[in-house]
């Protein structure tokens, strides 16, 4: 089936590893250039830019199409400016933007500081907003169709018991947002949808399943952990024209955890 998203371009936030590494991988699969944000922190001594520059070689060696790696700090309204711009003077303007980016630090309510609230809410739902704010700005000044898939969880849905409440309520408030916006861009031709994915074999996943796989088994009635590709799979279906009568929804890709 062809998604028609060959040439299209793609910007894919947080996409040098983990479930954003496969949604890159499957958008270059179905022909779209992509755009492979990733994020630097000296400060910190956080820098992906070797493993997004390694994407981006096995992009063009297998697949035949252009991709680039830009950084940019998704919650920073002129960084999110400046990916834009890099996007569109390297491979054009943007056609889809994908909202992966994100963090899921660990803190019970009663230990959890201001700022470990402020930055969960920061990175996983302010920055989804800075990047739509800026494609959609981008899309109306042109007259330009657009798609937007926002990366949600389960949590969303379900909350946290294990000491993620704030990663919970940012990606709540993602959904709401992600319909908010549907309903106000939908008759410029701008879909926006979201996906809720349950747990995944990524890095970011990796100490809690290993402290405790058969906690999370027990709630998925597939009864396995999910592969970051199949949940990218869902995402790149709505990246595609394939969706053309889908705006506002949120997908469950959790092997059955929310079952709506």
């Amino acid at each position: 089936m062809d998604l028609g998203l060959r040439n299209k371009v793609a910007i894919v936030t947080g996409g040098s590893r983990g479930l954003g590494r496969a949604i890159c991988l499957g958008l270059a699969a179905e022909g779209a250039r992509v755009v492979v944000n990733y994020y630097r922190d000296a400060g910190r001594g956080i820098d992906l830019r070797d493993e997004a520059e390694e994407l981006v070689k096995v992009i063009r060696a297998a697949n035949g199409v252009e991709a680039a790696a830009v950084p940019g700090d998704i919650s920073r309204g002129e960084e999110v400016a400046a990916l834009f711009d890099q996007a569109e003077s390297v491979l054009g303007p943007v056609d889809v933007l994908v909202n992966n980016a994100g963090i899921w630090p660990t803190a019970y309510v009663k230990d959890m500081s201001e700022e470990e609230w402020r930055s969960t809410i920061d990175i996983n739902l302010t920055g989804p907003f800075l990047t739509c704010r800026e494609a959609v700005r981008r899309w109306l000044g042109s007259s330009r169709k657009g798609r937007i898939v926002n990366i949600s969880s389960q949590a969303a849905f379900h909350g946290s018991t294990t000491g993620h409440a704030h990663y919970a309520a940012s990606k709540a408030g993602l959904v709401t947002f992600t319909v908010s916006l549907a309903r106000e861009v939908a008759s410029q031709g701008i879909h926006v949808n979201a996906v809720a994915p349950g747990m995944m074999t990524t890095e970011m996943a990796r100490d809690a399943l290993n402290k405790g796989t058969d906690q999370y088994l027990k709630r998925i009635p597939l009864g396995r952990i999910g592969d970051p590709s199949e949940i990218a799979n869902v995402v790149v279906f709505l990246a595609s024209q394939r969706a053309s009568y889908m705006t506002g929804a949120t997908v469950d890709v959790t092997g059955g955890m929310l079952m709506r």
